[in-house]
């Protein structure tokens, strides 16, 4: 009489066992995805904040070229005279590169008093950490503003400059330069904010001198350079 054969379990075992490599390696497949992403994520931040450092290191040499062939730096401390680069009246909606919209008035108030609405005279002259100097503090004006030009990525950042006085100086008069021979006299402080892509932004202040060489030429001499934040 024959007898039946008991099903193998080795047939079972090795279904076990495949099933615990596809799950093995669609875990690795997901994870490798993953770490792929976030490298390519990594990479695109990146990117995008070298362009608006670019940018902003851009339009601060252009408008420092610029400010130092003014004559009349009263003009510019106090905000009537402005740069040939500029992309309307100095307030108003201004749309950034990422979407976002801005009103280019607020800029220098948040820059002078950390508020989007006008800073008092108070607000202006306070002693703080980031600002020690009182009634000498820079009080930051539009300058230039606009699309970077150009054809390059960099044509992606939208740029703002602003120029203050040297608060090195003494006179409690931060409208108005030092007199020759003064400390601080023909020096200007620019500081320029350039928004890029995807949200990226980039702060740098400089403190530029106006030097003129003996066959008049006149070309700037940056003194100081840092970013901000």
């Amino acid at each position: 009489m024959k007898t039946r054969s008991r099903p193998s379990t080795c047939r079972g075992s090795a279904l076990v066992i495949v099933l615990l490599a596809m799950w093995l390696l669609s875990a690795l497949a997901a994870a490798m995805l993953t770490i792929a992403a976030a490298d390519t994520m990594a990479a695109a931040n990146q990117r995008d904040a070298r362009v608006a450092l670019y940018a902003a290191e851009s339009a601060i040499e252009r408008a420092a070229d610029e400010v130092v062939r003014l004559p009349d730096w009263v003009e510019v401390l106090s905000g009537v005279v402005r740069s040939t680069r500029v992309d309307g009246a100095p307030s108003g909606s201004r749309r950034m590169p990422d979407g976002r919209v801005i009103q280019l008035e607020q800029v220098p108030n948040l820059a002078n008093c950390g508020s989007v609405n006008p800073c008092t005279v108070a607000a202006l002259a306070a002693t703080t950490t980031d600002r020690p100097w009182g009634a000498n503090n820079p009080r930051w004006r539009l300058f230039a503003y606009g699309p970077t030009p150009g054809a390059s990525p960099l044509s992606t950042a939208y740029s703002i400059v602003m120029v203050a006085d040297d608060p090195m100086e003494s006179d409690g008069n931060p409208d108005r330069d030092a007199p020759p021979g003064s400390p601080g006299a023909d020096v200007i402080l620019l500081r320029a904010e350039a928004c890029g892509p995807a949200g990226s932004r980039r702060v740098i202040e400089a403190a530029v001198a106006r030097v003129v060489a003996p066959n008049g030429a006149v070309a700037p001499r940056f003194i100081s350079w840092w970013p901000i934040g």
